[in-house]
């Protein structure tokens, strides 16, 4: 007969000893409350397309795996400071990648380290079954992570321990197994709406209710044309955005640097903007493939690079964005390069606008032409951005 308990108290140690920084437990039963926040999210069409599964889904575990007893909610630290941090100067301007993407993707990681806490169950209860998931799954990570009593979800809908802050990646190990759960813990955001008023584009519905279509995070990793507004946001965000993260209470002086796995390369996470614009792929998979950041491939990074040479008023870059609006291949690179050459202004840009004019044939790369002509058409005050 197996003492639940007693195991349950040994898994933690264990996980402690595997590089897991918290883990709580909770049952497999329905998260009832997380409901009519789904359906609210999605009938306002706040979703961006990146969720999985349907509310049902997401809402009841054994939808999907009917055989769920018990749900093993785990975090992994993450750094928020970047030592020895490069600068921007004119003439080598820089974008910023999201602390989330630092280091070696983390769903690889953390999805590696689940596994062998399953292997130390499966040795002590050999018929145990198991799955685990890392973000890609249908479950709500965080909703998970606070009924195990890992945190709690802040207004700015992360998840908030009280030894790291929201710098924490989630998962689960979904069990077959009897584990008592343990206790969730209270919110402790009290009055604070730091993180709501900081988000530069008003992306909060409400306190925990995220409009993901506003979210700059979104806009990073999306494959088409930023939306105006929100292209006039951006800065210098490559993947990613941090805001409400930084500013939150319960984030200052953290910077949990222990996991070797997460150690963020200043050259990779504070890149160079200019040499991504036209990067080879070989070169983009040796520097950015093993990242979070890579998922999306390298035509976003670059649009996103091509923004923030705009927003730097970069004129070095003119050449390279117009040899990309007169020779590139992809409707969305000529027409981020157009938008660009259109904010950062001069002859040159000019005469490379007027040029690719009369030989496009995309409709939606012409109007981006036209519109950069037309501002032009204004003298364009200097700026010198930096979002970091």
């Amino acid at each position: 007969m197996v003492d639940w308990n007693a195991l349950k108290a040994e898994l933690k140690a264990a996980a402690r000893e595997i590089g897991l920084d918290a883990v709580g437990v909770t049952t497999a039963e329905p998260f009832l409350d997380l409901r009519p926040k789904l359906e609210a999210y999605y009938q306002n069409g706040y979703d961006t397309g990146f969720e999985k599964g349907s509310i049902d889904e997401r809402v009841d575990p054994r939808r999907t795996m009917p055989w769920a007893q018990s749900i093993v909610a785990a975090a992994m630290a993450y750094p928020s400071r970047l030592r020895n941090a490069p600068k921007s100067i004119p003439g080598a301007h820089r974008g910023f990648i999201a602390r989330s993407a630092w280091g070696r993707d983390y769903h690889l990681v953390l999805r590696e380290r689940l596994k062998t806490l399953f292997d130390w169950i499966r040795a002590r209860v050999p018929e145990a079954r198991g799955e685990v998931m890392v973000d890609t799954g249908v479950l709500s990570d965080r909703a998970v992570a606070e009924r195990a009593g890992i945190g709690w979800i802040g207004k700015n809908g992360m998840l908030i321990t009280p030894t790291y802050g929201s710098f924490v990646y989630l998962g689960e190990l979904i069990l077959d197994l009897p584990l008592p759960p343990d206790e969730p813990m209270e919110e402790r955001c009290g009055t604070c709406t730091k993180c709501l008023t900081a988000c530069p584009t008003d992306a909060f519905v409400r306190p925990g209710q995220l409009d993901g279509k506003k979210c700059l995070s979104y806009h990073t990793q999306t494959k088409g044309m930023v939306p105006l507004p929100f292209r006039e946001k951006l800065g210098n965000r490559l993947y990613g955005c941090d805001t409400c993260q930084v500013v939150c209470p319960y984030n200052q002086g953290v910077n949990a640097e222990h996991h070797d796995d997460f150690a963020p390369d200043p050259e990779v996470v504070k890149p160079l903007l200019l040499p991504l614009v036209g990067m080879p792929k070989k070169t983009f998979r040796q520097t950015f493939a093993k990242t979070a950041a890579g998922w999306r491939g390298k035509r976003t990074l670059e649009r996103n690079a091509i923004i923030a040479l705009a927003h730097f008023r970069a004129t070095y870059a003119v050449p390279v964005l117009a040899e990309r609006l007169n020779a590139d291949a992809r409707p969305v690179i000529r027409g981020t390069a157009a938008w660009a050459l259109g904010k950062i202004g001069g002859e040159a840009a000019r005469a490379a606008l007027r040029s690719a004019q009369e030989k496009e044939a995309d409709p939606e790369v012409q109007a981006e032409i036209a519109s950069a002509l037309k501002m032009l058409g204004a003298e364009q005050p200097p700026s010198l951005i930096q979002y970091d």
